[in-house]
C-alpha cells in the first residue's frame, strides 16, 4: 500500500479518534457517574427530579422512590426520576 492509499484511511482512522475522546468517551463516564449516583440514594437525601421538584427521600424500595415535596405532600416516583442530588438536608429542617 503506497502512501498516497493510505492517506485516506489514517483520515478516517484519525476522525475516529477524535470523535471517540470528544463524543463517546465523555458520555459514557457521564452515564457511569449517573448510575452510580442513583445506586447511592438513601432516605434523607435532597433531590431534583428530572420535572424540576425538589424533595427528600422519604423511602426507597426497589426502583421506586417517595419523595416529600412539602409537610404531608409526597408522591412515588421511578427511581431515574431523579436528575441530582441537590445536598443533605440540615438536622431538624
Amino acid at each position: 500500500m503506497t502512501a498516497e492509499q493510505a492517506a485516506p484511511l489514517l483520515l478516517w482512522i484519525a476522525i475516529f479518534v477524535v470523535f471517540y475522546f470528544v463524543l463517546i468517551r465523555p458520555q459514557q463516564v457521564q452515564q457511569r457517574r449517573y448510575r452510580e449516583m442513583l445506586r447511592r440514594l438513601k432516605k434523607g437525601d435532597r433531590v431534583l427530579t428530572r420535572g424540576g421538584l425538589y424533595g427528600v427521600i422519604v423511602e426507597i424500595k426497589d426502583n421506586q422512590i417517595m419523595l416529600e415535596l412539602a409537610q404531608n405532600v409526597r408522591v412515588r416516583a421511578d427511581r431515574t426520576a431523579v436528575q441530582a442530588v441537590v445536598n443533605r438536608p440540615a438536622a431538624g429542617s
